[in-house]
Formats: structure tokens, sequence, C-alpha cells
């Protein structure tokens, strides 16, 4: 897909915009926001991916998205929700799991390989990596532990979990990985 000048300062306009349930993140560091469509000089369409079908904050995002072209001369913006390809924490970019890691919010690991992601109910603890282990442990964002527990699966918003670190013994959300 071609993208024109217009069309790129525009999505770097849409995905400037934080995030509203984390606003450390602006949604081109989410990896939510996904095109934009000039059609001429003042109508404008937004591809934006939320994180998961039933996301509550996709309204909240539209209308920021919105507010941020007008500001910018755009009169006619449309937000349209995309949900193929489906959005997955491998879209989080480096610079968004830096973010979380230092605003206390253990990223999301990354996976060697794309595909099905093994969702698993066992073990609630995590501990170092030993050669073999098929992923890695959560590491607490604020020592670097990996002896980490699972507090809750669900956290202040459905795509994070509670864990507390075992050695500094603070608790952190985990952005869990989709």
């Amino acid at each position: 897909m071609v993208t024109t000048p217009l069309e790129a300062e525009l999505l770097e306009l849409a995905g400037s915009v934080p995030d509203p349930e984390l606003p450390v993140l602006t949604l081109r560091e989410l990896g939510v926001v996904r095109a934009v469509h000039a059609r001429g000089t003042d109508t404008v369409e937004v591809e934006l991916t939320p994180t998961y079908t039933g996301c509550p904050a996709i309204e909240a995002m539209s209308l920021d998205i919105q507010r941020v072209l007008r500001d910018h001369g755009v009169l006619d913006v449309t937000v349209r929700t995309v949900l193929a390809p489906a959005w997955s924490t491998d879209d989080i970019t480096d610079e968004g799991r830096r973010k979380l890691r230092e605003f206390g919010i253990a990223p999301p690991r990354v996976r060697p390989a794309s595909g099905p992601v093994r969702v698993g109910l066992g073990p609630t603890r995590t501990r170092e990596s030993r050669p073999g282990d098929e992923t890695d442990p959560v590491r607490c964002p604020h020592c670097g532990s990996a002896e980490t527990e699972l507090l809750s699966r669900f956290s202040s918003t459905a795509c994070k979990a509670l864990r507390r670190c075992l050695v500094c013994r603070e608790p952190f959300d985990h952005f869990k990985e989709l």
C-alpha cells in the first residue's frame, strides 16, 4: 500500500494520541492505529484495531483521534474499527515496552514466532528461565527479578494481570501476551 506524505503526516498525528487506559503510551506505540487514508485534502479515514473485540476504550480512542486531526485542519474524520488482522502484543513497539517497564508495568513477553498463543493456566510463580523453557519469566519492572507470582489473572483492565515480586515484594501489573 502506497502512503502519501499527507497520509504519513496524519498517521503520525493519529498515532500521537495517548491511550486512554495507559496514557504513558501513544496509540502508535500500542500498535492500534493501522492506517490513514486521505480522501482529498479535508476528508480522512483512520483504521483502528482494538486490543480485543470488546475493548471499552475504542470509543475514547476514536474521539481523541478525531479531535487531534480536526485540530490540524481535517474537516471530515472517520475512524473505522478494523478487526483483521487482529491486534497482538507483538504490535507494541520497543519504545512502548520500555515506557511500560518505566511506568511499573511488566511489558508482554516477546514471542519468538507468530502463530497461535498457547494459553496455560499452570504455575502462578515464575523463576529464572532454564534451557528448554517455552517462555521467559515475567520480570519485576521495579527490581528486574524473575521471581514473581500471579495474584490475579485480571487487573485494572482485562489485558493486564496482577503480579507480585517475591524479592522486592512490590505488586505490579503485567501486560498479558495476546
